[in-house]
C-alpha cells in the first residue's frame, strides 16, 4: 500500500469514530451543504486601542452600532427614547438594570416587555446561523428556554402563545428576570458579530490595557495582528532589559504608574529609591524619568553594537555628548540639550552600565518574569496573535511591509540572509515566537528592533526616543518612514502586497492600523482606490485633537464593507444615565452585487474538505471497506 493511501485509510477510520454509520455521515453532509449557502458572518475589525478600556468596551458591546441599527430595523414603531433603552440594556445589562431599580421603574410588566424585546431581537440577529450555532452560543444556564422561545410556531388555537407567556411568568416570579435578561444581551452582542480581528496596539498610553485584555480573553471568537507596542511588552515579558526599560519609562511618561505596580504587581521601589538617591535635585517623578532615560539610551547602545545588521550606528549618541557644553552631536549638527547632569555616565565609556544600574535591571526583570497576570496576557497575545493574517480573502497587519522607494519589497538582513515581503514577516513571527519559547539574547534583541526599527513590519520609522527626551530644538524629532507609507496610497502597490500573499488583488483589501488618521486635515482612511484600509483614528484621548475623531473600526459582513468613524467616548455611566452611545458615521467602502455567503469564505473552503472527506467515508462504508458501527 502506498504511503499517501495508507494515510487516507487512517483518516477515514478517525472520521468513523466521529461519524460510526452511513446515516450519520450523510446527515452531516446535507448539514454542511446547507451552512455553505447562508450568509457569511459579520467580521469586526478594530486597532490601537492603546489602553482605552471604557471606549473599547463600548464599541464592543454596542458592536460599532451594529446594534443599534438592528433595533432600528425590527423596532420601527418604538420611540427614539425606548430604542435607546432597549440598546443601553442590550451594552450593559446588570448595570441598567441596578439603575432602573434605584429608579423604581422595573415591575412585572417592564420585564416581561423587555424580554420580549430581547428575544425578538435575539431572533432577528440569529436568522443568518444555524440553529445549532445559535444553540452553543446560549448562555448555559437559560439554554432550553431561550431556544425555545426564540424559535416558537404559532399554532390554530393558541396553545404556544399560552405556553409561552406562562414561561415569561415563570422568569419574572422566579426572581429569574435579571440574570434572564443578562443572558439574552450577552446572547446579542455574540450573534451581532461573529469574529473579531485587532489590528495591534493594545499597550500603552491609556491606563487598562490589563482589563482589555481580560475582555478579550472571554471572547468567543478572535484573532490579534500585533502591534509595535504590544511586541515592546512581549519582549519586556519575555525578559529583554531594553523592552523592560523602555515599558518602564513609557508608563511613567504617559502617568500610568499603577499599571505596572497594581495591574500587574511589579513593584518600582528600587528604581524610584535609585532615581532619588542618584538625581538629589530633581523633582521625584522629573529623577525617574531621568534615570529611565540613562537607563534605556544605555541598552539600547548595546543592543545596536551587538547587531551591525540592525544598521542603527547613527543612534549611539551618549558619545556624541559635550558634557562640559551641554550639546550634541546629530547628523554632523550640534544641539543643546535640556541637561548637563548625567552622574551614572562614565565619559570614557558611556554605555556602561553602574553597579547600582545593574542591580535596578535585574531587580525589575525578575519581576517582569515573575509577574503571573503579565506572563498570562502575553500568553494570551502568542496564542491568538502573529505579525498577520490572511482572513477571507483581506490581509491583516498592524505597521508596514518594508518597501524601496521605487515600490519593489526591500530586501531585510536576517541574521545574514536577506528576505523581502512576506518570507520576511514569517521570519519577523518565528523570531517573535522563539524569544518566548528560548529567552535567547538575539531573539530578545530583535523584539527590541521591532518595536522602533526603520525596517520592522511594526515600526517602520525611526524612533527619536533620544531627541524627544533631551533636545529643544523639535525639528530634531521629526521620525523618517518607510516608503510604504508614502506608496501605499498607491492601487498598483497595495496589490503588489496582496499578491505577494497569495490574495486575489482585485478583490482583496488591506486591513492596517498603526497611523492615525488626521481628518482635521483631510486625510482619508481608504487608500489605494480602495484596497487599503487604515483603521487607526485615534482611540487614545492623547490623539483625539490631532486625529478630530476617535477612532476608526470596520465592518465585514455579507453585503459588504463598512468603514465607522466614532465620535468620543465619554463614560459608561454617562451610558447608563442618559442612555449616551458612540456616535458613528458609516462609509461604505465597497458593496458586493451578490451577497456573500459561507461557501465564499474560508470557513466554507474548510466545509468543502470536509464535504469531500465525509463523501470518501460514505462510500467507504457502502463499499465495505470500513464496517459500520
Amino acid at each position: 500500500m502506498k504511503e499517501n493511501e495508507f494515510l487516507k485509510e487512517k483518516y477515514l477510520e478517525l472520521l468513523a469514530q466521529q461519524y460510526p454509520s452511513r446515516y450519520a455521515a450523510f446527515t452531516e453532509i446535507i448539514n454542511l451543504q446547507a451552512i455553505l449557502n447562508l450568509p457569511k458572518g459579520t467580521e469586526h475589525f478594530v486597532s490601537d486601542l492603546h489602553g482605552e478600556y471604557d471606549a473599547f468596551c463600548h464599541i464592543l458591546n454596542n458592536c460599532s452600532g451594529v446594534i443599534r441599527e438592528k433595533v432600528d430595523i425590527v423596532f420601527q414603531n418604538l420611540y427614539e427614547n425606548e430604542k435607546a433603552d432597549l440598546c443601553t440594556l442590550v451594552y450593559y445589562p446588570h448595570e441598567k438594570l441596578e439603575l432602573l431599580k434605584q429608579q423604581g421603574v422595573v415591575d412585572a410588566n417592564w420585564y416581561k416587555t423587555a424580554i420580549k424585546r430581547l428575544i425578538v431581537l435575539a431572533k432577528f440577529i440569529s436568522s443568518k446561523y444555524t440553529r445549532s450555532k445559535v444553540r452553543k452560543a446560549i448562555p448555559r444556564e437559560f439554554n432550553y428556554i431561550i431556544d425555545e422561545l426564540m424559535h416558537a410556531m404559532a399554532d390554530e388555537d393558541n396553545n404556544r402563545v399560552r405556553y409561552h407567556e406562562k414561561i415569561f411568568d415563570s422568569i419574572i416570579e422566579t426572581g429569574s428576570a435579571h440574570h434572564f435578561i443578562n443572558s439574552l444581551a450577552s446572547l446579542i452582542k455574540r450573534l451581532a458579530v461573529d469574529h473579531l480581528h485587532l489590528v495591534g496596539d493594545i499597550f500603552d498610553r491609556g491606563s487598562h490595557p490589563d482589563k482589555i485584555i481580560d475582555l478579550l480573553m472571554k471572547h468567543h471568537s478572535l484573532d490579534i495582528e500585533w502591534g509595535n507596542h504590544d511586541i515592546l511588552w512581549m519582549g519586556a515579558a519575555c525578559g529583554s532589559l531594553v523592552s523592560i526599560m523602555t515599558v518602564v519609562r513609557n508608563n511613567v511618561l504617559y502617568d500610568n504608574y499603577e499599571l505596572l505596580e497594581n495591574g500587574y504587581g511589579i513593584s518600582m521601589r528600587s528604581l524610584v529609591m535609585f532615581a532619588e538617591y542618584t538625581y538629589k535635585e530633581e523633582e521625584k517623578m522629573s529623577a525617574l524619568k531621568k534615570a529611565l532615560a540613562v537607563l534605556v539610551f544605555k541598552l539600547q547602545g548595546h543592543v545596536i553594537k551587538r547587531h551591525k545588521e540592525f544598521d542603527m550606528e547613527k543612534r549611539l549618541l551618549l558619545d556624541k555628548i559635550d558634557f562640559d557644553k551641554g550639546t550634541v552631536v546629530l547628523e554632523g549638527k550640534e544641539y543643546k540639550i535640556r541637561t548637563k547632569d548625567f552622574p551614572t555616565i562614565d565619559r570614557n565609556d558611556p554605555y556602561k552600565l553602574t553597579p547600582e544600574e545593574e542591580r535596578v535591571c535585574l531587580e525589575l526583570k525578575q519581576a517582569f518574569l515573575g509577574s503571573k497576570r503579565l506572563q498570562q496576557h502575553i500568553a494570551f497575545l502568542y496564542k491568538n496573535g502573529s505579525m498577520y493574517r490572511c482572513y477571507n480573502g483581506n490581509l491583516l497587519y498592524h505597521g508596514c511591509i518594508p518597501l524601496n522607494e521605487d515600490g519593489t519589497f526591500a530586501p531585510i538582513n536576517c541574521g545574514g540572509h536577506y528576505l523581502t515581503g512576506k518570507a520576511y514577516m514569517d521570519y519577523a513571527d518565528a523570531l517573535a515566537r522563539k524569544a518566548w519559547i528560548e529567552k535567547d539574547q538575539d531573539s530578545l534583541d530583535n523584539m527590541w528592533y521591532l518595536w522602533c526599527g526603520i525596517r520592522s513590519p511594526l515600526s517602520g520609522r525611526i524612533v527619536k526616543t533620544f531627541e524627544r527626551a533631551l533636545c529643544e530644538d523639535k525639528s530634531t524629532w521629526e521620525e523618517p518612514r518607510d516608503p510604504y507609507y508614502s506608496l501605499y496610497y498607491r492601487e498598483d502597490i497595495c496589490k503588489m502586497i496582496l499578491k505577494e500573499f497569495g490574495l486575489d488583488p482585485d478583490k482583496g483589501h488591506i486591513i492596517n492600523g498603526h497611523t492615525p488618521i488626521k481628518v482635521r486635515e483631510g486625510e482619508d482612511p481608504i487608500r489605494g482606490n480602495g484596497r487599503l484600509i487604515v483603521i487607526d483614528g485615534g482611540f487614545c484621548h492623547a490623539y483625539h485633537k490631532t486625529t478630530g475623531i476617535a477612532g476608526y473600526t470596520l465592518i465585514f459582513n455579507s453585503h459588504g464593507l463598512r468603514l465607522k468613524a466614532h465620535r468620543p467616548f465619554t463614560t459608561i455611566e454617562d451610558a447608563l444615565l442618559s442612555n449616551t452611545d458612540i456616535h458613528s458615521d458609516s462609509y461604505m467602502v465597497e458593496t458586493f452585487r451578490k451577497r456573500m455567503m459561507v461557501g465564499d469564505s474560508d470557513a466554507g473552503t474548510q466545509i468543502r474538505y470536509s464535504i469531500r472527506a465525509l463523501t470518501d467515508l460514505l462510500q467507504a462504508y457502502r463499499s465495505g471497506e470500513i464496517a459500520e458501527n
